[in-house]
């Protein structure tokens, strides 16, 4: 195998970031350094000198603007997230975080979790809009990042896709994993993590449908991947390959994506369900759709 290829397999690192690796002479085949596209020879000595590890980013208590509060108990906290929010720090993210958010609201979460992500027990990307729950109590942490995992929540979004979905409801089951040159990037890949959603068209208008989604399993971008995958694509949704001149004639920045429900088992006992109403830009390409057709 390639240097790249073998090296991101064996240290579960991405390609670019062994390609950093071997172009600083990090990385070394029988003494001698080895480029990404050299190849892994059986029997060959390999050397690889890691970087130090990075420190995890520290949560910041900083006012969000445009962040709800729909419902909070001892238990739990039940946000609307805006869009440009990150749910937690991370590398290279210098903009406004969920966590940091309700830091600086006073809410205390829970404890459980890497420092930057306590209480955190699911993500929505920082370009998508909608309902979320952070864990208040160290009980409830452990009680919904279980169902998470198990799949007893219900997780519903609202896409407004391009051209229409053929058949108007079913179920896209396609492994997700990184895409194979973007690291940036996710896509449907041969060996990835199994990734399944169920959609049903909600409302058709000529140049694409609303879209009802229920998400089974909870990867990296998977309604987008998805919908990239069988050729209709979120609306705004240039990463992955959405018509740009449809997305300004409605004005959207983003991809049209919207968390819309979010049910699960209380931790205190009793099923809830928490709902948040479409943000104004994608009302707005919505509406622009609906009177187009009108």
């Amino acid at each position: 195998m390639r240097v790249d290829a073998g090296l991101s397999k064996l240290l579960g690192l991405s390609r670019n970031a062994v390609a950093t690796l071997a172009e600083s002479g990090d990385v070394l085949l029988d003494g001698n350094p080895a480029g990404k596209s050299d190849r892994l020879v059986a029997g060959a000595w390999l050397e690889v000198t890691l970087p130090p590890a990075q420190q995890p980013p520290q949560v910041v208590a900083v006012p969000v603007e445009g962040l709800k509060i729909l419902h909070q108990d001892d238990d739990i906290v039940v946000v609307d997230k805006p869009i440009g929010v990150a749910v937690h720090p991370s590398p290279g993210w210098e903009g406004p975080t969920v966590v940091g958010g309700l830091a600086a609201a006073g809410v205390r979460i829970a404890t459980s979790g890497a420092a930057e992500r306590q209480g955190v027990v699911h993500r929505l990307d920082a370009g998508t809009t909608g309902v979320m729950v952070v864990a208040k109590s160290e009980h409830a942490y452990s009680v919904l990042k279980r169902a998470f995992k198990e799949r007893t929540v219900d997780k519903r979004y609202h896409a407004v896709v391009q051209g229409h979905p053929d058949p108007i409801r079913g179920t896209i089951d396609a492994p997700i994993d990184r895409h194979p040159r973007h690291d940036y990037k996710f896509a449907v890949v041969t060996g990835g993590k199994p990734s399944i959603t169920h959609y049903e068209t909600v409302e058709a208008f000529r140049a694409a449908s609303l879209v009802d989604v229920k998400l089974e399993t909870g990867r990296t971008h998977q309604i987008r991947v998805h919908f990239s995958a069988i050729k209709h694509p979120c609306v705004g949704d240039l990463t992955y390959g959405a018509d740009p001149v449809l997305a300004r004639k409605l004005g959207i920045t983003r991809q049209w994506l919207h968390a819309r429900s979010l049910s699960f088992e209380h931790p205190a006992g009793g099923w809830v369900t928490f709902e948040s109403e479409y943000p104004d830009d994608l009302q707005h390409a919505l509406d622009q759709l609906r009177d187009h057709d009108g």
